[in-house]
């Protein structure tokens, strides 16, 4: 299955890259949420891979609806991560791919098809990038700390909008960073490149392989509260585990979905 998902997660990165390359359609899902060409091409291409191995396989994807089997197993699918950020030439995006079984997340594949990093993880096998191990920071303290976050589609109209938790990480962490692709910054917390990370509304797609990097990488997730993570909930706090508490406790301070 890690193999057939690798190759999907390649197949899926080539059509973006390629697109990327060469010119981008663009269409509106609503005001601030784009989709693009490439969203659904690549979407196709890589459920076309995971069907030919898998047919009986349930999926759920970004952009199409593919039924229902009542399959123990689940393909979770974003074909691009990082849709506004590719829509402009920004080349920070990813390929997501995850697989649930009985509902619970067993295979998390992210690939960034730009910088050719393949992050991989296995249920109880450990988080790899490009076959090399990963392991989440040692940062202990949330003073001296690197944290990434991102704002939801509907920050114009709702006051749930992370602004006011950003503005608080802001004081309390060394920096805060806002890419645009949740399942990126999720595999670079796995990787120690963030020290934590969270976000609000998000959607299955987004974290159900970064979900897998951070906890095979030796991290923690929760919702906001500290209780336990559920990729279709509204909150999503990753981080190395010696800061999460922190985390925790500035995330009290501002509104919450």
């Amino acid at each position: 299955m890690k193999a057939i998902a690798v190759a999907a997660a390649r197949r899926g990165g080539e059509i973006l890259l390629e697109k990327f390359q060469r010119g981008i359609a663009v269409s509106h899902k609503g005001e601030v949420d784009l989709v693009t060409e490439a969203d659904r091409l690549a979407e196709v291409a890589i459920v076309e891979v995971l069907r030919g191995t898998f047919p009986r396989h349930d999926i759920l994807a970004e952009e199409g609806d593919y039924g229902s089997t009542d399959s123990h197993y689940r393909w979770i699918i974003d074909p691009l991560d990082g849709t506004t950020n590719y829509a402009h030439g920004f080349p920070w995006f990813a390929v997501s791919i995850a697989l649930e079984v009985a509902g619970e997340i067993r295979l998390g594949v992210v690939f960034n098809p730009v910088s050719q990093e393949m992050f991989v993880a296995e249920k109880g096998a450990g988080a790899f990038l490009n076959d090399y191990p990963l392991r989440v920071s040692a940062a202990d303290q949330l003073a001296n700390s690197l944290l990434a976050t991102g704002f939801p589609y509907d920050r114009k109209t709702s006051p749930v909008n992370n602004f006011d938790h950003f503005v608080n990480f802001q004081r309390a962490a060394r920096a805060c960073r806002r890419a645009g692709s949740a399942s990126l910054d999720l595999a670079c917390t796995a990787a120690g490149r963030f020290d934590g990370y969270w976000e609000m509304k998000l959607k299955p797609w987004d974290v159900a392989a970064g979900k897998l990097l951070v906890e095979e990488a030796g991290g923690r997730l929760s919702d906001f509260s500290g209780r336990p993570y559920d990729i279709y909930g509204q909150e999503c706090l990753a981080s190395n585990g010696l800061i999460h508490e922190e985390m925790v406790q500035v995330l009290q301070n501002g509104l919450r979905p």
